[in-house]
């Protein structure tokens, strides 16, 4: 049975979506950008401060699931300008650093809100 998966410690989705949508003993993560749920604004800080609110954000769906990091076994990374790869690849290794999970990683003409980085995420019990 599909359970949706929705916390006030993520940003709330911006369009019609669910945070995340589990179904067998998977939960599939909607793209989450760097919007601080307390503000509703966009983290500070560049590419940096995005890609650390992301993670943030996915682990906050991730724990209301019931599910940890370990458990991602797919993300895909979308970046503003393939510019800031590098950078966004540094704060991602900080929580993927061992038994990464697959990876797409590609840059789009716009994200929503103008954010410089979307991370999606599939994790599996």
């Amino acid at each position: 049975m599909k359970r949706i998966i929705s916390t006030g410690a993520a940003p709330a989705a911006i369009a019609t979506y669910s945070q995340a949508v589990e179904i067998n003993g998977m939960l599939f993560i909607s793209g989450q950008i760097g919007l601080d749920p307390a503000t509703g604004t966009m983290a500070e800080g560049g590419i940096i401060g995005q890609t650390r609110q992301v993670l943030a954000n996915i682990g906050e769906i991730l724990e209301e699931a019931g599910y940890g990091f370990s458990d991602v076994v797919k993300t895909t990374c979308i970046l503003s300008d393939i510019a800031n790869y590098a950078a966004m690849n540094e704060i991602y290794g900080t929580v993927f650093h061992e038994n990464a999970p697959a990876r797409a990683a590609y840059a789009a003409a716009g994200l929503p809100r103008n954010a410089l980085v979307e991370i999606e995420a599939i994790a599996v019990r």
